[in-house]
């Protein structure tokens, strides 16, 4: 009786949370719904899950609602897989937007690039060609 207290209260709470979840994401909504009011009626009527549960071919009424528990867990982490991945390729393809666009931008803000000197690593640096015949 304590148990099906509890999960009556769980139970209750999750159809709260479907309940305002619905003005949003009525998909959502509607299947927190079910499965709370599916869950509230086998918690009291438990008989009715153990006969579902021959009629599928599964021993006992618990084990159905663990198998099915597993399956929309599943389904469940497999979307919200889904949209992480999304999310992060969205990231991706902005991150990559901001630093072609700042680099266009300090390309503008520059001016002419500025002839550079090179770099002899070991010893000094030699005079170019060019800059030897300037000189003379």
């Amino acid at each position: 009786m304590i148990a099906q207290l509890l999960l009556t209260a769980i139970l209750a709470l999750v159809l709260v949370y479907a309940w305002s979840a619905h003005r949003t994401v009525p998909i959502i909504g509607l299947l927190a719904s079910g499965a709370a009011l599916a869950g509230l009626y086998f918690v009291w009527v438990p008989e009715h899950a153990t006969a579902l549960a021959a009629f599928a071919g599964i021993g006992r009424g618990s084990d159905l609602i663990l198998y099915t528990w597993v399956v929309i867990s599943l389904l469940i982490m497999l979307n919200l897989h889904l949209k992480l991945r999304l999310q992060l390729d969205v990231i991706t393809r902005l991150a990559r937007a901001v630093a072609i666009d700042r680099a266009k931008g300090s390309r503008r803000e520059a001016g002419p690039p500025r002839k550079r000197r090179p770099v002899m690593l070991g010893r000094k640096a030699e005079a170019l060609p060019t800059e030897l015949q300037a000189k003379k």
